[in-house]
């Protein structure tokens, strides 16, 4: 009998089964960090969306042109196209059903009056996406008030919608740091002495939207 045959054959066994073993041990330990990995990972995206603040989903729908209903405080609901984002405010393109006659217009809604969207469920998830790095433009430091004092200036006509209280048309005389003079007149008119039927000084947490009339662009 060839007992160098056997213990050779006997050390390749071993050494095939020793390789098996730590195989293995490679494969359940590569697996244990992925897991490990894949749950770290998973903390930190759920801290990061823990600190998710509503204008950052707001900026990501505007820049995508999302489509949405927006809630308002005085519980109106607006069909809308978003547009543009500035520091207390959204600028959105009001919906029309089909058919209907489109007029110009443009719809500043103060961000403190809004109490909800309703967006596609793709929109919502794209929202939740990691901002890019980089400083915020122009017109996203632009305050309400900032805007306000442009529409003054061209003297576009407008029709405020109120928290409280019947909406009012007319064209913004000045706009302060926290409230408007609106000279009130007929919606269509344009702002005369004669056209003119009173005035009215607005503070700005009374505002539900501001319609922007004519052809502007924000």
């Amino acid at each position: 009998m060839d007992n160098s045959g056997a213990a050779a054959r006997g050390r390749t066994l071993g050494r095939v089964h020793w390789e098996s073993l730590f195989d293995g041990l490679e494969g359940q330990l590569a697996a244990e960090w992925e897991a490990e990995r894949a749950a770290r990972d998973a903390e930190s995206e759920r801290l990061r969306i823990a600190r998710l603040d509503l204008r950052s989903r707001l900026r990501h729908l505007c820049a995508a042109q999302a489509e949405a209903i927006l809630h308002l405080a005085d519980g109106a609901r607006v069909p809308v196209g978003l547009r543009s984002l500035g520091v207390d405010w959204v600028a959105a393109l009001p919906r029309v059903p089909q058919g209907a006659r489109l007029q110009s217009a443009v719809l500043l809604v103060p961000v403190a009056a809004v109490r909800g969207l309703t967006v596609d469920h793709g929109a919502m998830l794209a929202s939740l996406a990691a901002q890019s790095p980089g400083a915020p433009t122009l017109r996203e430091r632009m305050t309400l008030g900032f805007v306000l004092r442009d529409l003054a200036r061209r003297r576009l006509p407008v029709q405020l919608r109120l928290l409280v209280g019947d909406d009012l048309h007319g064209t913004i005389d000045r706009a302060a740091v926290d409230h408007l003079d609106l000279a009130e007149h007929d919606s269509g008119a344009a702002r005369r002495a004669d056209a003119v039927h009173g005035f009215r000084m607005v503070p700005y947490a009374a505002l539900a939207a501001v319609r922007v009339l004519g052809t502007a662009s924000i």
